[in-house]
């Protein structure tokens, strides 16, 4: 018999993270940790608030297809974004893609329905790369960290969002600002601290 995809929807006011798992995939995090996990990185990134974030636990095979389908890359990826607003729409950062720095406007105005959540997008992590990746000593920011699949998913969960909230790492400074956000979300997990951004 099949097992259905497991879902739960988390608040952490003033963020709700849904949270989808898809049939077969091993549950290596709880749904609380992966939602604290991008909750905390919503608040650093300075997202509108209220705001909702889906989070989809795949397996390579659905990783590979969208990979293909949205980036035009072969083959299974540990981490994709699928953002709904526009970088611009988020404070400016120093993490934020050279090209739309350049262009920067304006923050935009979120104007919902009463007692409606802006939603963000959705952000689908490959369970089965991030496990071999934390296995194989490939994880990490740097991928070469031998830690925990719960370590990798939640740094894979950070990073989706920070993504989702128009952060990017394709030219150094980029990345070297989106890394220390991510260092520093990783410490505040453990230290149970808020990120100091």
């Amino acid at each position: 018999m099949r097992r259905l995809s497991a879902a739960r929807s988390i608040y952490l006011p003033p963020w709700r993270v849904d949270v989808v798992e898809r049939p077969g995939v091993e549950r290596a995090v709880s749904f609380a940790a992966l939602a604290r996990a991008v909750s905390r990185a919503l608040s650093a990134a300075g997202a509108p608030a209220p705001a909702a974030v889906g989070v989809i636990l795949a397996d390579d095979r659905e990783s590979a297809e969208l990979n293909e389908r949205s980036m035009g890359h072969h083959g299974p990826t540990d981490v994709l974004s699928f953002p709904l607003l526009e970088p611009t729409d988020f404070p400016a950062h120093l993490g934020r893609d050279l090209a739309v720095r350049a262009a920067d406007r304006p923050r935009g105005t979120f104007v919902t329905p009463p007692g409606k959540r802006l939603h963000l997008g959705e952000i689908v992590i490959s369970v089965e790369r991030a496990i071999a990746q934390a296995e194989e000593g490939r994880g990490g920011q740097t991928g070469d960290i031998r830690w925990s699949p719960a370590d990798e998913l939640l740094l894979l969960a950070s990073h989706g969002t920070l993504h989702l909230c128009g952060w990017d790492h394709a030219a150094p400074e980029e990345e070297a600002e989106m890394r220390a956000l991510e260092s520093q979300l990783l410490a505040t997990r453990r230290s149970g601290l808020p990120p100091g951004r």
